[in-house]
């Protein structure tokens, strides 16, 4: 053969090789042929289901006639039927387009392919979706009768059930502290209300559903209407589930307004290093409740225990040692709990000049002090952590101006200008010199402990913790042991020490009345 044949003959075949070569990059990516192959067999599983669908309800329509007549939603059944049809088509007819451009095979139409492949899909599903809720609903109703009888036993044990519940009960509570409580009395009318809607529904429902109840019993189905019986057995259902709790919420709600509480941050420490590091904060609850809103009996009560946090609430109360971080007020429920931190015992004050259940303002050398009273000297003990000083109005002025801009009020020391509540304050230097906090350097990066060991420059310190050569290596409250000491193991609770007590014999929690 010659050269210029030979030439002729490579050409020929380079561009062989390049129609081949293009025409490969011409066509529909793979990925989008697969897609259209398998959208074909789900659609001929989707054309199955409906066709099924359609035979099961069309067969419960026809052998259970007297049901379905009675029933409103069964009357839509053929046309929500219909509509799943048309819709398939409707997908049917994407498909069928995808086919063709699967046939064409141009990478021009792969974003068109997409497209129709997409809502070809929601289509499909969507009318799937809508008959199989038909053939459920209708096989729903055929169980019920199936079961008629049982379903009988069933609204007569909701109906026992729903009077089971003693609303009275709950009933007088409510109105009780309406009348203690009235800026409560809307929400717990409402409340109260909705609970004895519940019941008369029930009643109703019951004596309406008599005859259809016994022909039911005895399978006399020519007399049962179907669509009212089940529909009051519903109701029934729901109401014997819903009173009971509406009735606790009444008798809860009433009960919380009868009671203050803090959450007082007494104690936190560290252990551990790195990702072992553990956060614990150490919480007094102190409650005080009461019979009334005017606060002339009752008792107070308060536990203490470490509970596990997170390290970031450890550092959002770092600085609120000592304070209150969480406060709720007699006449308040629960989910209107103050939370911005505040000095415990400040929110029991009552506006200069003006008296409360909790004290009352006395003149002393010109100045207003703050003076509880008898009865709540326990709840006071365990606020101030059994070192209360009168508060003067200034303080409680200065206090109530950051509490109504929901700002945490830390004081100030008037002999030194320094914070006198928090982390940082003079106040809570005296009051928890004897915590862990303090005992293992918490105080470190405060200008009032400059040296390792909490408030050992302070004057509340002991005098070994001022002699240079004693041993101030921090140490973990009641271990005894070196900060070389293993840290005590992981626990999300410790049991809290023995509470405070008066020196005079007395109860953790005594009831009180009101004297001055």
């Amino acid at each position: 053969m010659s050269k210029s044949s030979l030439r002729i003959l490579a050409v020929l075949l380079t561009a062989g090789i390049l129609v081949v070569l293009f025409a490969g990059l011409d066509g529909l990516p793979g990925a989008v042929k697969a897609q259209i192959a398998a959208e074909r067999k789900s659609f001929t599983a989707a054309e199955s289901q409906l066709q099924s669908a359609q035979t099961e309800v069309s067969r419960n329509l026809a052998s259970e006639s007297a049901l379905f007549r009675a029933l409103p939603s069964a009357r839509e059944y053929p046309d929500r039927l219909g509509r799943a049809a048309s819709s398939l088509a409707n997908a049917g007819q994407s498909l069928a387009e995808l086919e063709q451009l699967q046939k064409q095979n141009r990478r021009s139409d792969r974003d068109r392919a997409e497209s129709l492949l997409a809502r070809e899909k929601q289509v499909r599903a969507a009318a799937v979706a809508d008959a199989e809720n038909v053939r459920k609903d209708a096989a729903h109703w055929v169980d019920l009768k199936q079961h008629l009888p049982q379903e009988v036993q069933d609204m007569e044990r909701d109906y026992a059930g729903v009077h089971a519940v003693d609303l009275a009960a709950a009933a007088a509570a409510a109105q009780k502290a309406q009348a203690d409580w009235p800026e409560k009395k809307n929400d717990l009318d409402s409340r109260l209300a909705t609970a004895r809607g519940i019941l008369s529904r029930s009643d109703d429902l019951w004596q309406s559903t008599t005859e259809a109840r016994r022909a039911a019993a005895a399978n006399d189905y020519n007399k049962v209407d179907f669509g009212t019986l089940f529909a009051a057995a519903d109701t029934l259902k729901t109401g014997a589930a819903d009173l009971p709790k509406q009735a606790g919420q009444l008798k809860t709600l009433s009960a919380q307004l009868y009671e203050s509480w803090d959450k007082v941050l007494v104690d936190m420490e560290t252990r551990g290093s790195g990702n072992a590091r553990a956060y614990d904060q150490k919480i007094k609850t102190v409650r005080t409740k009461v019979a009334d809103a005017t606060g002339k009996a009752g008792n107070t009560i308060s536990d203490e225990k470490w509970v596990d946090v997170s390290k970031a609430q450890y550092q959002a109360m770092e600085k609120n040692l000592g304070m209150a971080i969480e406060h709720k007020p007699a006449g308040k429920y629960e989910t209107e709990s103050e939370r911005v931190a505040q000095p415990a015992g400040f929110a029991y004050m009552a506006p200069q000049g003006q008296s409360n259940q909790y004290g009352h303002w006395e003149q002393s050398n010109g100045t207003s002090f703050w003076v509880f009273y008898g009865q709540y000297a326990l709840m006071r003990d365990l606020l101030f952590n059994r070192n209360y000083r009168p508060l003067d109005y200034r303080e409680y002025q200065d206090y109530h101006t950051y509490r109504q801009r929901n700002e945490t009020y830390y004081g100030r020391d008037t002999a030194t200008q320094a914070p006198k509540y928090g982390t940082s304050g003079t106040a809570t230097q005296e009051h928890y010199s004897g915590s862990t906090f303090a005992k293992s350097g918490g105080f470190k990066d405060s200008k009032y402990a400059s040296k390792p060991g909490g408030y050992r420059d302070s004057q509340y310190s002991t005098p070994m913790a001022k002699d240079p050569n004693a041993d101030h290596s921090p140490r973990k409250f009641g271990s005894g042991g070196s900060p070389s000491a293993a840290p005590p193991p992981s626990r999300s609770y410790r049991p809290a020490p023995t509470p405070y007590r008066p020196s005079a014999p007395r109860s953790p929690g005594r009831s009180f009345g009101r004297r001055r």
